[in-house]
């Protein structure tokens, strides 16, 4: 089993940044990608952005267009930790942001994040 942890969410004004980060533990070298969600009230939970894992070449990252050039992935090489470094945010990115790992196998319980004046 794996169990994600996520934190950092929090109210800031538009243009501001957060950063986000998810703590796993349990089999964490039973996944070999992780990735940050979010879901809006009233929507369906959406991809923000993934990284993919390859051993000793380096990891691929995708991205939301909606985020590209605003928000980067990244983790530790322990495989425990993922942060989603969040600049330049918008109203349009307040959501629940999920962690998750292994394709979708594994889900934190989420953190809000609120972007308002």
């Amino acid at each position: 089993q794996v169990q994600l942890v996520e934190s950092g969410g929090d109210l800031v004004q538009p243009g501001g940044s957060l950063r986000l980060s998810c703590a796993a533990s349990g089999s964490i070298y039973s996944f070999n990608d992780m990735g940050w969600y979010h879901q809006a009230p009233g929507k369906q939970r959406e991809l923000v952005a993934t990284i993919i894992f390859r051993g000793t070449l380096s990891d691929v990252t995708v991205y939301a267009d909606s985020v590209k050039g605003r928000f980067t992935i990244s983790r530790n090489s322990a495989r425990n930790m993922m942060w989603l470094q969040m600049n330049s945010l918008k109203p349009d990115d307040t959501a629940v942001y999920y962690c998750s790992a292994g394709g979708g196998r594994y889900w934190g319980q989420g953190t809000q994040v609120t972007v308002s004046s």
